[in-house]
């Protein structure tokens, strides 16, 4: 006797085409569905709006279906009579019908075959009859098979073969075959809008034990009672994903649904299904993209991915300003961004960029990309373009000609860089610093003294480091009579060639305290090991303190790693205010490693 496994696959062979032609067959005709799922159960095609097919596969007519629905009354009883009436959601009778009929055919399939018993599945959606030695079982498979035909037009999915349960041997295969499928089914959700919502079905069971969300609505003190909900909100794909993560552990996403998964897994409170997607995101992370997820992690309250995307854009910052997504940001973000003291790159290139997004965001409001709305769209970020660190060439070319300024800023601004003392501008100039980890400075003199003249010729002293540096700014000395402002301009130059590697005509105030006080570099100046340096500042002010008892070698030894930078300091000849090892101006060196 053939057990009904056997029968099932046989059924599963059966050709369409022979049917077709109406070939005999000691089999009953299949039922030929599309894309059969697990154990024979037809995959949906989820679609709200799909209207009823017929079932060409094994009747192929009218008369067919009208045949299978009267062989269904007389199988199923008066609750299963009109194929129409046995919908996916059946009503409680059809579903008792159901649940009688499989009891019975349990205890037929199991019967043993020395009792004469032939192994029944009269509630298997996808199986065939018996061989002719069981015409009998035949015919009464085939009238199921015939009932169940006529109701396929209208089912999304086809019943369970009976026993599902016994092929699955863990709780999570279980759970993973109620995925998205109506077996089971008590609530269903209709996903996205307009044409493409999607109809998922779905288990409350299941739900309410992966998220605190689904609880309260399902079993809370205001649960809802009905059977479809609507999500316009949520994309099909994302929920989909989210069901597919609260059934069976399994994470499904990619770049084009993790960031609508996130907000899914956010607002159904499912934490590991979003830190899923933070992973997934951080991995993917790159300077064309930093900017958009910059947004979107903002947006969904990120703040450990935000920080990533900061860094990222701090580390690759010509790039990432390049990228076709950095002028599609929110403007709070591209305030957050310059407000940074970290930023790569040089203030021309940020203002030619915050343009460029000004531009774009004139054309998202319907203004004229005017100069006027260019800066009106701007609002708080033109004042985070430190416009003093430009040279004077770079902000004529640029900045003074593009109209986004009024004439009292540009004229305030090309004084700054032409005269002094320098007078106020409405412009941050701190220096911006690229570099990573901590700030370091080494002292060189061993005791303070008071006085030391300036003249207008520059104070110098030449080093040389073991390990190559980035040098940021110095520490000078100020007035002995009080707080007191200088004028002075610092620059590092290669001493071989006599190159200027870098400078900054600026100002500082101090005290008149014998304290340093540090003045810094636009952009941080490469120290290469072994090389010649001259260190070198200009001041302007009346006389200060100065140092003594100075060291020719000073070592700074970085607590965390136990790395030391080893400076060593020599006189530096020529036009020299009077600055040696042993004393004078220059008394710290500000640098990164």
């Amino acid at each position: 006797m053939r057990c009904c496994v056997c029968l099932f696959k046989q059924s599963l062979q059966c050709s369409p085409s022979k049917m077709a032609a109406g070939e005999n067959s000691n089999r009953a005709p299949c039922l030929n569905f599309p894309n059969c799922g697990p154990l024979g159960n037809a995959q949906p095609s989820n679609s709200a709006h799909s209207s009823p097919t017929s079932n060409g596969g094994s009747m192929g007519s009218t008369e067919g279906a009208s045949r299978a629905a009267g062989n269904a009354n007389t199988q199923s009883g008066p609750d299963a009579s009109g194929g129409a009436d046995v919908a996916v959601r059946a009503s409680p009778n059809i579903q008792n019908s159901r649940r009688q009929s499989a009891s019975q055919n349990a205890m037929a399939a199991y019967a043993p075959a020395a009792a004469g018993g032939p192994a029944s599945a009269s509630n298997m959606t996808a199986t065939s009859a018996a061989t002719s030695s069981s015409v009998d079982t035949s015919a009464s498979l085939s009238s199921v098979l015939n009932s169940t035909a006529s109701s396929a037009s209208v089912l999304v999915y086809r019943e369970p073969v009976y026993n599902w349960q016994a092929t699955k041997s863990t709780v999570k295969e279980r759970f993973a075959f109620l995925f998205n499928n109506e077996v089971l089914s008590d609530v269903h959700f209709l996903v996205g809008k307009g044409m493409g919502v999607q109809r998922i079905p779905a288990h409350r069971f299941a739900l309410a034990v992966g998220s605190a969300v689904f609880d309260a609505m399902f079993n809370g003190g205001m649960a809802t009672t009905s059977t479809e909900i609507e999500l316009p909100d949520v994309e099909p794909a994302a929920f989909l994903a989210l069901l597919k993560f609260l059934y069976s552990d399994e994470v499904q996403i990619g770049p084009e649904t993790v960031m609508t998964t996130l907000y899914t897994a956010k607002k159904y409170a499912v934490p590991a299904l979003e830190a899923h997607c933070v992973e997934f995101l951080k991995k993917n992370l790159r300077a064309d993209n930093a900017f958009m997820l910059l947004t979107q992690a903002r947006l969904f309250d990120e703040p450990q991915l935000a920080s990533l995307c900061l860094e990222n854009i701090d580390k690759n910052t010509a790039d990432a300003l390049a990228a076709e997504g950095f002028t599609d940001i929110d403007l709070d973000t591209l305030v957050a961004v310059l407000e940074r003291d970290t930023l790569g790159v040089r203030e021309v290139r940020l203002f030619a960029a915050a343009v460029r997004w000004a531009e774009a965001e004139t054309q998202r409001q319907q203004f004229q990309p005017t100069p006027e709305n260019k800066r009106r769209v701007l609002g708080k970020a033109l004042s985070l373009i430190r416009f003093p660190l430009m040279t004077i060439e770079e902000f004529a070319a640029g900045p003074a000609q593009s109209g986004i300024l009024t004439d009292r800023e540009v004229v305030s601004l090309f004084l700054h860089f032409t005269v002094n003392p320098k007078p106020h501008v409405d412009f941050i100039d701190r220096p911006r610093c690229c570099l990573r980890g901590k700030e370091c400075s080494i002292t060189r003199f061993g005791q303070v003294e008071s006085r030391w003249g300036y003249s207008g010729t520059s104070d110098r002293i030449r080093f040389s480091v073991n390990r190559r540096i980035f040098v940021v700014g110095f520490g000078l000395y100020g007035s002995i009579h009080g707080p007191t402002d200088y004028q002075v301009n610092i620059q590092i130059i290669h001493t071989d060639s006599n190159t200027v590697l870098g400078q900054n005509d600026t100002g500082f105030s101090c005290d008149g305290s014998a304290s340093t006080f540090r003045v810094m570099f636009k952009e941080p100046v490469e120290i290469l090991p072994s090389v010649n340096y001259i260190a070198c500042a200009t001041l302007k002010g009346p006389d200060s303190h100065y140092g003594t008892k100075g060291m020719r070698k000073v070592t700074h030894e970085a607590p965390a790693t136990g790395t030391k930078t080893c400076f060593t300091f020599c006189y530096a000849a020529g036009n020299n205010n009077g600055t040696s090892v042993e004393d004078g101006q220059i008394p710290e060196v500000i640098f990164y490693t």
